[in-house]
C-alpha cells in the first residue's frame, strides 16, 4: 500500500511557475511509476505527464511539453511536476498517481494510488 499526498498548489499569474510535489509513504517509491493527471469541473482526469523508475524515462501531454518538468527523489520518497509559463487553461486540480511498475502509462485506470489533489489557479 503506498500513501500519496500532494502540495504545492495555489494561485499564479499566467507565464508564472509552480512546483507540485507528491510525497509517498508506505512502500518503497523507488520501484513505482507516478503520473500528474488534472482535471476541471465536467471533463475526464487528463495526463500530464509521469515520471518511470529512472529519472529520465519520461512522458508529457503535447500541451504541456517544454513547459512542464517531472522528476523524482527517491531519498526523498517524493515526485516532483516543475511547471513553467503557465497559462489560464492550465487551471485544474491537479493529481499524482503511482503504479507498481517500470512503465508509465497515460490512462488513469492504469494507476492504483491516488493523492489527494491540489487546485492549480492560473489567472489571466
Amino acid at each position: 500500500q503506498v500513501q500519496l499526498v500532494v502540495s504545492g498548489g495555489g494561485l499564479v499569474q499566467a507565464g508564472g511557475s509552480l512546483r507540485l510535489s507528491c510525497a509517498a509513504s508506505g512502500r518503497t517509491f523507488s520501484s513505482y511509476s507516478v503520473g500528474w493527471f488534472r482535471q476541471t469541473p465536467g471533463k475526464d482526469r487528463e495526463f500530464v505527464a509521469g515520471i518511470g523508475w529512472s529519472a529520465s524515462d519520461t512522458n508529457y501531454a503535447d500541451d504541456v511539453k517544454g513547459r512542464f518538468t517531472a522528476s523524482r527523489d527517491n531519498a526523498k520518497n517524493t515526485v516532483y511536476l516543475q511547471m513553467n509559463s503557465l497559462k489560464p487553461e492550465d487551471t485544474a486540480v491537479y493529481y499524482c498517481a503511482a503504479r507498481s511498475s517500470i512503465v508509465v502509462v497515460t490512462h488513469q485506470l492504469g494507476y492504483s494510488y491516488w493523492g489527494q489533489g491540489t487546485q492549480v489557479t492560473v489567472s489571466s
